[in-house]
């Protein structure tokens, strides 16, 4: 069973060991300068492990943009040894569940890097459109809950 738990000093370890693929550091954050951000920003970060039964196997971090006043989903990455079988889409989908429940949010936001076609495949799965925005080098999607 796929589900998400805070990064605490129980689970930071493995949190920090999660590894992409060569070909994706261009478009991931590593779990350490997610972790650094969350830390400066720990007001409107919510950073969580994803964890597959008892073994972790990615990190999601949802947040509350205070400039815009949206929330996002921040940071997605699923380790290397765990691609391919779903575990981003059900994080993905439990983080959308976390701010719904939590904040009532109606619309989430996030950003894809030009190039990042598996991220932007996923994103747009669960309901994320283009918004005709592009900024920071990134194209903006959007969520209506």
């Amino acid at each position: 069973m796929v589900q998400i738990k805070p990064v605490t000093q129980d689970n930071l370890d493995e949190v920090l060991s999660l590894k992409i693929n060569d070909d994706q550091t261009g478009y991931v954050s590593t779990t350490a300068e997610s972790l650094a951000q969350a830390y400066v920003y720990q007001e409107t970060a919510f950073p969580f492990a994803v964890y597959s039964d008892q073994e972790i196997v990615g990190f999601i971090m949802m947040g509350y943009y205070e400039t815009k006043q949206y929330y996002t989903l921040w940071k997605l990455l699923i380790d290397r040894e765990h691609q391919h079988k779903g575990y981003g889409r059900k994080a993905l989908e439990l983080g959308i569940a976390f701010l719904k429940e939590r904040f009532h949010a109606q619309e989430i936001y996030t950003g894809v890097i030009p190039g990042n076609v598996n991220a932007k495949k996923l994103y747009e799965s669960v309901g994320f459109r283009k918004t005709g925005v592009f900024e920071n080098n990134m194209e903006e999607l959007r969520l209506i809950c």
